[in-house]
């Protein structure tokens, strides 16, 4: 998800093959025009339309997110679990930066970078998620597809293959 300074906001979504996330098979982009503003501890009210809309359409089997599932270790949610509760799949959580009452979230390095990811799940045991995110395709910190789709959504490449329907909701 990307929020132009503008309005509106930019979600994206890559599509895998493959569980390393190695082969990327469909990538799409939805924009909207109306977001809800930014609330703290309710970040999910503003980017759940968007997942919603870009996933319009998509057999889903895992999803991988960028931030957390769930905030606390008492299971406080986060994007994550609202995506889990709303659309029944596995969802993986990826987050750049410590979230101070996550500590519960598993760190994984990758690329020899000395700081890590931190991963959450639901509909999924965690261990498997952090070694499903430390196996993914890239030699970076961040994973590769995870790469593509933050670029997609910034506006810094467009699909090089077919996309998904932009919607302008």
């Amino acid at each position: 998800m990307h929020y132009p300074e503008t309005g509106g906001a930019r979600a994206a979504l890559v599509v895998a093959a493959d569980d390393r996330f190695a082969t990327l098979v469909d990538e799409r982009i939805t924009w909207l025009e109306h977001v809800a503003p930014y609330r703290p501890g309710a970040f999910f009210e503003r980017e759940l339309p968007a997942v919603e809309a870009v996933l319009a359409g998509v057999d889903l089997k895992l999803l991988i997110v960028d931030g957390y599932v769930d905030l606390d270790p008492d299971g406080r949610p986060g994007l994550g679990a609202h995506v889990h509760a709303k659309l029944g799949v596995p969802v993986i959580g990826v987050a750049k930066t410590a979230f101070a009452a996550a500590a519960h979230a598993v760190p994984v390095r990758r690329g020899g970078s000395d700081r890590p990811l931190y991963v959450t799940a639901a509909g999924v045991p965690v261990a498997d998620a952090a070694a499903l995110v430390a196996a993914m395709s890239g030699p970076y910190r961040m994973p590769d597809a995870l790469r593509r789709v933050d670029a997609l959504a910034r506006g810094h490449v467009t699909p090089s293959r077919p996309i998904g329907p932009v919607i302008s909701a």
